[in-house]
């Protein structure tokens, strides 16, 4: 277990490390409130005693701040742990909009599992200062899985919300159709016909991609929920904490992959766009005055998704 967690240390070091590459520490040293404040004194000095040199010397100050301060280590930590509150923030509030928007059932099955783990903590909060730090540990797990919980249950959401208003048969009816007419279509609409059909069968592929998967983030959900619970029994008695923290580890790694699985998921969402934006690019600019479109074209009937 020490051994994992110093791999998860080292790990976390090399993130830190590619996001310095990243900062502006230059930039951040400008923006630190207490250079504003200096320069904002040297202004005010200046412009009472009503000559130049204070704004020299802090032009002069200034420099050799600018070539000293963002070089420090003390400052580089600063500046990161400004970013990863920030991040934190962001994502804290990401996590609470999600909240919002789901159902009132859904909600209640994530207060509930919040009321497990308090349970957890408070069973084991009750143990000897020699296994509190496998406590601290399995507390940061619980921690993450609460999250992760909550965006399985949001992606649930709207996986589910997808699924009730696309209709699949509508889609095929239309295809059908566009198939049936397509030989008798002028050129022109034969080909724009072709490339609507390709994307009605891409999003054929897409509603049983979401479909499965929505079956794979509710049993993972169900996971956490029976995991999580077992637990908690298990705390009554005051089991070893550090083969629970195992437990939890495994369960970190399996919602982690289902994780990935919804990534993947919301990737074949932003591909329609391109698709959608490709077969109207198709369309031919008709001359002034003519028809809207051919008579032959097969009307069609839009799928809301």
């Amino acid at each position: 277990m020490a051994e994992k967690d110093s791999q998860f240390r080292a790990l976390q070091e090399k993130i830190e490390e590619t996001d310095l590459g990243q900062l502006n520490y230059v930039k951040e040293a400008l923006k630190w409130q207490y250079n504003w404040i200096g320069l904002a004194g040297a202004a005010t000095f200046a412009l009472i005693s009503g000559t130049g040199v204070p704004l020299v010397l802090a032009a002069g100050l200034e420099l050799i701040y600018l070539s000293l301060v963002p070089q420090s280590s003390a400052f580089r930590r600063l500046v990161r742990s400004w970013k990863y509150a920030d991040e934190k923030k962001r994502r804290e509030m990401r996590l609470a909009a999600m909240l919002s928007e789901l159902p009132r059932e859904l909600r209640a099955r994530y207060e509930n599992l919040c009321s497990v783990v308090r349970s957890i903590r408070a069973n084991y909060s009750r143990l000897s200062s020699t296994t509190q730090m496998f406590v601290s540990q399995m507390d940061d797990r619980l921690r993450g899985l609460l999250r992760a919980y909550l965006r399985l249950l949001h992606a649930s959401y709207q996986h589910r919300e997808y699924l009730r208003v696309t209709d699949p048969e509508l889609i095929k009816r239309e295809a059908t159709a566009l198939e049936r007419t397509l030989q008798s279509d002028p050129p022109k609409v034969q080909e724009i016909n072709r490339r609507r059909i390709e994307i009605l069968a891409k999003r054929l592929e897409k509603f049983g991609k979401i479909r499965e998967n929505r079956e794979v983030i509710d049993a993972q959900c169900a996971a956490i929920e029976d995991v999580l619970e077992l637990i908690r029994d298990q705390s009554v008695t005051l089991r070893d904490p550090q083969q629970l923290s195992a437990q939890l580890e495994h369960l970190v790694q399996d919602v982690e992959h289902t994780e990935q699985t919804v990534r993947e998921v919301e990737a074949i969402f932003e591909m329609a766009a391109p698709d959608m934006a490709e077969a109207l690019g198709a369309v031919p600019e008709l001359p002034s005055g003519s028809a809207a479109a051919p008579p032959s074209a097969a009307p069609r009937t839009r799928v809301r998704n």
